[in-house]
């Protein structure tokens, strides 16, 4: 009895085969059933079942062992998981569709905000000022403007944010057989989970409204998920530093305390930076 398989031709590369995948090019051999209704759906089926375990094991570790994910990516383990980007990407459009469903914006802040509440508002509102006599545009007409591109911008430049982090992180664990896109990874696993976080947070608000209350309007709220978010970014950097780096003892509690506060400053940069830009971009 012949247990071989049959023999067929790479039709991509020309080579002679005998197992179901060309070893030369990887190609696959072709089934009769390929070319039928049934099979069609059936290789659909097949690769968003695969899609989704494989997102589905990706926020499970993201969320329950930090680290992890960095470290399986740098090691080649790769198959089980979502990459570090497309992960990132995923919770962007999870924050911001969240983010959509309420009038509070997390990174970006109104022009009246930075005219009156943020730490730069002193500086800000000359400047607004000044801006708004030299394209002559009153402040009523251009803030509305002003608030739109602004959130657009908050969406587009988010990335910038993760490469702050991932430079941050370098400085603070500066070896020279340590790559950078370890880093890289890193950060953008970091901000992956620190985005399903404050979504969490936007969403807490949104059921406190609903149920008659002010939600971040209110400042007991707004302090209570504050210091959660800040908690939580503590407790996944104190044990994925370990994890991805080898940190222990004093100097993993002094790099995560660091790494955290560094993410407070980073959002702060960045709502002062999208000011800056949308400042400039719109009154020309």
């Amino acid at each position: 009895m012949n247990d071989q398989a049959p023999q067929w031709t790479c039709p991509t590369c020309g080579a002679t085969c005998t197992t179901p995948f060309c070893p030369c090019c990887g190609e696959r051999r072709l089934e009769s059933s390929d070319l039928t209704l049934r099979g069609l759906i059936a290789r659909v089926a097949k690769a968003l079942t695969n899609v989704d375990k494989r997102v589905v094991n990706t926020t499970r570790d993201l969320l329950r062992h930090p680290g992890l994910l960095t470290v399986a990516y740098v090691t080649g383990k790769r198959k089980p998981y979502v990459g570090p980007l497309q992960i990132f990407l995923l919770a962007n459009v999870l924050f911001f569709a969240v983010q959509s469903l309420s009038t509070i914006n997390i990174f970006g802040a109104s022009l009246a905000s930075h005219m009156t509440v943020q730490d730069w508002r002193g500086w800000a509102t000359p400047l607004v000022q000044s801006r708004l006599a030299a394209a002559h545009l009153t402040l009523a007409a251009y803030e509305p403007h002003f608030n739109a591109v602004a959130e657009a911008n908050a969406k587009s430049l988010i990335i910038l944010m993760v490469a702050a982090f991932a430079f941050a992180t370098w400085a603070l664990f500066l070896r020279r057989d340590r790559p950078f896109l370890l880093h890289v990874a890193f950060a953008l696993h970091a901000w992956a989970f620190l985005l399903v976080v404050f979504s969490g947070a936007l969403l807490v608000s949104e059921f406190h409204v609903l149920v008659g209350g002010k939600g971040l309007a209110s400042s007991r709220v707004d302090l209570i998920l504050t210091a959660a978010n800040l908690v939580a970014c503590a407790l996944f950097l104190y044990r994925a530093v370990h994890v991805v780096y080898g940190a222990t003892g004093i100097g993993r509690v002094v790099r995560a305390l660091a790494m955290t506060f560094t993410v407070m400053g980073i959002i702060l940069g960045y709502r002062l930076l999208l000011f800056v830009v949308t400042l400039y971009a719109t009154t020309y």
